[in-house]
């Protein structure tokens, strides 16, 4: 026990020692802690497990407390603790007090409502609009509804009154394991439900008064600016990306290029920095003012008001709430004389995000961003990366080629840094963005964005349509980069779907990369490591379910998928493709040499984990004859339907049916290791969850029934 004593003494001694020399970074690690709560409070099925991860945060600083006094491993255990349980208890909260409850399930109504907002979606051909219907208490307080460009009718706009049918949805889950949870982010944005408005469109009270300033400028670009340049120059402007494209959309993300459509850093900051350099250049022309005025401090205060106005105008997304809340403090910071670009600023933008929008954590636009900023901060406070890209005086070549180092390597940093976030929300990540932003960073910053503010303000004399073709020009040029790189076959890679612990541990390693100093940085690099291999061994899943149970793809043994409806639209082809890291084109079922179907039925085999199955799905609501198919469910390994089955169909391993998918959701199926992912977990008690059918299920996914190992007779 004496030796033990001793050498808990000494490994005590030396974490203070360490944690004296990065003294100057602790603090940084104060938005992880804020975040680590909110992100249990999000991976949590229930309060028990929410109210059990308090109590684990606050036992942590109790255990700390008992540790020497004034030591800094004691005083970071204990506000670790503290800012944990505080994370968790901020977004429960605001969960419970702002959030707003979905419909609880599809209905067909006549809905009266009054307009809310108003925003066109050209390149879908529509207009969303956010209604509070009128008249209609069992109704969300606010639902989206799609209206059919053709349909619109005249004088709608915020304040006004209309009158239609429609059906309205639940907002939607996740359609599989790993797919896009809109119904989370719904519920934080006050939408209970959505639908597509059937016409006639009644208007009762048309809008009056002017559009909003943001309607109105999309509108004046639209008509300066033809396709396919049109979208990017109204996204830069407002913000606002529904006039893009979804081919220009997806060849930017593809190229890596697609931080440009987000209203972030580099657009704040060249807004900011052109309105300072405006002022300065003015207010300089008056001696008096150049003498005996603080230009530094009013120039500082315009780029300030423009960069909140800028950031109002665009709609206050939460990369240009951090991005303008990161300038602030920089002009702050300018304005005192003190050096502001630091992580510490990284990390006080980071504090007041997670205080005001919790939720904003576990969407990928807060991740990477914050992820990007912090990456390119830590690299230029390296040392060595900082006396290599310092100013010096030499050949003209030689500071160009040295420029373009550290252009590319800052941009290979952050395409590293982002990559599991990319692939773990989107389940693809561009490879050759750091090349492509080469180019297109300072097209954009230094040509496109200067003109077209110079476009804008030319139009109020009339003088405008010169730099608005120069615009236009340069967008093109910058569409022909994402697109050339975008057909490129080492442009992006893609994998199944991500679990969560190894995107986190990632995460975990990357954090403490770059926000430690010392050597003991470098460990990082193990669950990164660890992480990267899991994701390079992942194996695809071998079934996919939709949560409606109508869609169903199976891989095929040549790593081909195929889908049960030819007729599948394309959003439905797409998230069933990235769930399962497929780039290819999805082939009917039907046309498969292993697979046998009738108008009713589909019976598929499959070869995984050195056995046969025997897969066996609905396609169609007909009434199948009890004693044929009793006799094909038992002979099935998995029976799959969109309805409820009866008790009597018994497949071998797993029945799939509407009862079961609506406790669970989507599923991931994978046969080599007889395993299955569902979307909800069981007991997820989340406020925007559906509630869960009384009715238990004859299986339950977490608990299959044990399948025959015999072998099956092949189809």
């Amino acid at each position: 026990m004496v030796e033990v004593a001793r050498r808990l003494r000494v490994g005590f001694a030396a974490v203070e020692r360490w944690l004296e020399n990065e003294r100057e970074q602790v603090p940084l690690w104060a938005p992880i802690a804020l975040g680590v709560g909110i992100a249990a409070w999000f991976a949590l099925p229930h309060r028990m497990a929410w109210l059990a991860f308090c109590c684990c945060a606050l036992a942590l600083g109790c255990v700390g407390v008992l540790l020497p006094e004034g030591s800094r491993l004691r005083r970071m255990m204990v506000a670790g603790g503290v800012l944990a349980c505080m994370g968790c208890v901020l977004i429960w909260g605001k969960a419970l007090m702002l959030g707003k409850p979905p419909l609880t399930r599809a209905t067909f109504v006549q809905v009266t409502g009054d307009v809310l907002s108003v925003r066109a979606v050209p390149a879908q051909q529509m207009v969303r609009a956010m209604l509070r219907p009128v008249g209609a208490p069992t109704l969300p307080k606010v639902i989206r509804i799609n209206i059919a460009e053709s349909d619109v009718p005249e004088g709608l706009g915020k304040g006004a009154t209309i009158r239609f049918r429609v059906r309205l949805m639940p907002p939607a889950p996740p359609s599989v394991p790993g797919g896009y949870d809109f119904a989370a982010r719904a519920y934080f944005q006050g939408i209970g439900a959505t639908g597509k408005a059937l016409k006639p469109i009644e208007m009762v009270k048309p809008a009056t008064g002017p559009a909003p300033l943001r309607a109105r400028l999309f509108a004046h670009i639209a008509d300066q600016i033809d396709d396919p340049a049109r979208g990017i120059a109204i996204t830069l402007a407002t913000g606002d990306q529904g006039a893009i494209a979804e081919a220009d959309a997806e060849a930017m993300r593809n190229s890596g290029l697609a931080h440009l459509l987000s209203i972030s850093g580099l657009h704040v900051t060249a807004l900011i920095g052109a309105v300072i350099f405006l002022l300065m250049r003015v207010m300089a022309l008056s001696r008096r003012a150049a003498l005996d005025w603080p230009l530094m401090l009013i120039a500082a205060a315009g780029g300030a008001l423009a960069g909140v106005g800028y950031t109002l105008l665009t709609g206050a997304e939460v990369p240009t709430v951090r991005s303008c809340i990161a300038a602030l403090l920089v002009l702050g910071g300018l304005a005192m004389g003190r050096d502001a670009i630091t992580l510490r600023l990284v990390a006080t933008g980071a504090l007041i995000v997670l205080l005001f929008w919790p939720e904003a954590l576990v969407g990928p636009s807060f991740q990477m961003s914050f992820a990007a900023v912090t990456a390119l901060v830590a690299l230029a406070e390296h040392k060595r990366f900082r006396a290599f890209a310092a100013a010096r005086d030499e050949a003209r070549w030689r500071k160009t080629g040295r420029m373009l180092l550290v252009t590319l390597a800052t941009g290979f940093v952050i395409e590293m840094v982002l990559m599991p976030i990319a692939l773990f929300h989107f389940h693809k990540a561009g490879m050759l963005g750091a090349f492509a932003n080469i180019v297109a960073i300072p097209l954009t910053t230094f040509v496109v964005m200067p003109l077209e503010a110079l476009a804008l303000l030319f139009d109020l004399i009339d003088l405008g349509a010169p730099l608005w073709w120069l615009t236009q020009q340069a967008l093109t040029l910058l569409l022909m980069i994402a697109h050339g790189v975008s057909a490129s076959p080492w442009a992006t890679m893609l994998t199944p779907s991500v679990p969560a612990v190894v995107f986190a541990g990632m995460m975990a390693g990357l954090l403490w990369c770059l926000l430690w100093r010392s050597r003991w940085r470098w460990l990082g690099l193990g669950p990164v490591g660890a992480g990267v291999i899991t994701i390079l061994l992942l194996s695809p899943p071998d079934i996919l379910v939709t949560g409606d149970g109508r869609h169903v793809a199976v891989r095929t043994p040549d790593g081909r998928m195929a889908i049960l409806r030819a007729g599948a639209g394309d959003y439905v082809r797409d998230v069933l493709s990235e769930s399962a890291g497929y780039d290819g084109t999805l082939e009917p079922i039907a046309r498969l040499p292993q697979a046998r179907c009738s108008s009713d039925l589909c019976a598929v085999g499959l070869m995984a984990g050195g056995r046969p199955w025997r897969l066996l799905v609905t396609r169609s609501d007909t009434l199948v004859e009890r004693a044929s198919f009793a006799r094909d469910c038992a002979a099935a390994d998995i029976v799959i339907a969109d309805r409820g089955l009866p008790r009597w169909c018994r497949p071998r391993w797993l029945k799939i049916d509407r009862r079961l998918l609506a406790r669970t959701g989507g599923m991931a199926i994978n046969l080599d290791h007889a395993t299955v992912r569902t979307v909800r977990q069981p007991g997820d008690a989340h406020p925007w969850i559906a509630p869960i059918p009384k009715r238990s299920p004859r299986y339950d996914p977490s608990k299959p029934r044990p399948f025959d190992a015999r072998p099956q007779p092949q189809l």
